[in-house]
């Protein structure tokens, strides 16, 4: 899915030209006037109408609880925000809360959008969400936001072409993921896995770098991956593209290939997050029956990628701390454990994940549930691996294009190592 609830499947790519609209967070020169005092504007990404009954019960809840405070739901779709976000902020006509991820909203808080949260919310509070994904949502020192809903990735792997394979377990890490790769396409004439690395479309493979146990940038924000873990990374995937062991369309086909491929039993495993599942009973249910669940690949580091849902609060809205109370109620682990259940997404907070909804999983559980357990599981070691930063996005498009240069043998691994680093450490930031 490529919307809000499928946050784990794919990162925001900014396909905007920034330049006025971000010029105007400090070059506008007039406000617009002031709303309604107690009215918080509240705007999520493409949560209707799956959700609505769910935000508006929620909603209904917290205004009989402040009865001076009126909350103003608006759902953005997915596709919109970026843009409606950006040039709301410009405008200083944004909501009082908006409903973003750690990406996107670096982008801004690189500009001075968003309220400091450190001084606003007491440790007390912040001590009830998982430390590693409160720090998500950190920008050069500062808080931004409060996290909301995360998702890990998940293996769903096709029990069938396993076997076919000779295959009895699904691989745990990258190195093994090459060896079954290699398995699958001599036994089965398929592939393994789709892993797109096509600019700007998922940051699977850049995760998967640190992961193996590349430093992505230094402390000064300037490349460091141009190192041994770096060139034996590239070669990582290079190797499997120019060894046939991954289908040729990675180079041109975003993740929603992976999903086609996986679900027409063309694959013998997907990443994508727990409530994939429905999915593939929903649109492929001989392949939903022979699919199961596993942990995250990961690399020799051991480390796991999460996916944040962030709340975030601009810095002029009118409403500082009716905003910060809402963004905190949605938030806290009553909520966000009934959240969780509606949505099958995981929670930030602690106390949340002790709930036996997340342990609980046994022979008569779905394969969900399943799922759900796993994801769960992986969340003590989890963090944002792409730390927030104002330009992420081209640091991935670098990295994507020098990594298909080498595919292609138009580079050998060094020379696109080396251009990506001179061209990343050459942007003006």
């Amino acid at each position: 899915m490529q919307h809000s609830i499928g946050i784990s499947v794919k990162q925001w790519g900014i396909r905007l030209v920034l330049g006025g609209v971000l010029g105007g967070l400090v070059s506008c020169a007039s406000a617009p006037p002031p709303q309604d005092e107690g009215t918080v504007e509240f705007w999520t990404m493409q949560l209707q109408p799956q959700f609505t009954e769910y935000f508006n019960d929620l909603i209904a809840d917290y205004e009989a609880q402040h009865p001076d405070t009126q909350i103003d739901w608006v759902d953005v779709p997915w596709s919109a925000m970026e843009a409606k976000m950006l040039a709301s902020v410009s405008a200083k006509t944004a909501p009082d809360v908006a409903n973003l991820n750690p990406t996107f909203s670096a982008l801004l808080a690189g500009r001075n959008a968003w309220l400091n949260l450190d001084d606003r919310v007491p440790d007390t509070v912040r001590q009830q969400y998982l430390a590693n994904i409160w720090d998500a949502s950190r920008f050069e020192g500062q808080s931004f936001g409060i996290p909301w809903y995360i998702t890990t990735r998940i293996t769903i792997y096709n029990r069938q072409l396993f076997e076919a394979a000779g295959i009895d377990r699904p691989p745990a890490t990258y190195t093994e993921l090459a060896q079954i790769a290699k398995k699958v396409k001599s036994e089965t004439g398929k592939y393994a896995f789709f892993v797109t690395v096509v600019p700007d479309d998922s940051g699977e493979v850049l995760e998967s770098l640190v992961q193996m146990g590349v430093r992505l940038v230094d402390d000064s924000g300037n490349a460091a991956f141009n190192s041994p873990e770096g060139k034996a990374a590239f070669e990582y995937w290079v190797n499997l593209y120019r060894e046939g062991l991954i289908p040729r369309d990675v180079l041109t086909q975003g993740h929603q290939r992976a999903i086609e491929l996986y679900q027409a039993g063309e694959l013998a495993l997907l990443t994508s997050g727990p409530q994939f599942f429905q999915t593939i009973a929903n649109n492929a249910p001989d392949i939903a029956a022979v699919s199961e669940a596993a942990p995250q690949i990961t690399g020799d580091t051991g480390k796991i990628a999460v996916a944040v849902m962030n709340l975030v609060i601009p810095r002029d809205t009118d409403n500082p701390e009716e905003a910060i109370a809402f963004a905190l109620f949605l938030t806290d682990p009553d909520n966000q454990l009934a959240f969780s259940k509606a949505a099958n997404t995981l929670p930030s907070t602690v106390e949340t994940l002790q709930d036996e909804y997340f342990k609980t999983a046994n022979d008569d559980t779905t394969q969900i549930d399943d799922a759900r357990v796993i994801s769960a599981e992986q969340l003590q070691r989890a963090e944002v691996l792409v730390p927030p930063m104002s330009d992420a996005n081209e640091l991935q498009r670098i990295i994507y294009d020098n990594l298909q240069a080498a595919m292609l043998e138009e580079k050998t691994v060094e020379e696109a190592l080396s251009d990506a680093e001179t061209e990343w450490n050459s942007l003006s930031r």
